[in-house]
């Protein structure tokens, strides 16, 4: 069995960059910080990601504890994913990274000028 700290380490970046480290983990948690969503819809908003790698994220961010899946006995089943209350406490984060980075483009767009 493997240990917390096993797993993550005792570094706090270390162990922020392994929950996120998924090249659509950020943009996931930015549009589940809005409410619930299914799994369709999420997809419909990110054209350029294939089901399986979606199916693959939302997985990674569920192990990890950032994201819960919920799924509803409706006839067609449903499942929609909302952030937990440890992911919810991401959210500055996300709104740090998005500041950051609207101003890097402005300032790359200033380079390229």
């Amino acid at each position: 069995m493997t240990t917390i700290e096993e797993r993550f380490g005792k570094c706090p970046y270390a162990t922020a960059q392994s929950l996120i480290s998924g090249k659509w983990a950020t943009l996931i948690l930015h549009y589940l910080m809005k409410g619930p969503i299914r799994f369709n819809e999420l997809q419909r908003l990110m054209p350029k990601m294939t089901h399986a790698t979606l199916s693959v994220q939302l997985k990674g961010l569920v192990g990890s504890g950032l994201v819960e899946r919920r799924q509803y006995e409706d006839i067609p089943p449903r499942v929609e994913y909302s952030l937990t209350g440890i992911g919810e406490r991401f959210s500055p984060v996300l709104e740090a990274l998005r500041t950051w980075g609207t101003e890097y483009i402005e300032y790359m767009e200033k380079q390229t000028d």
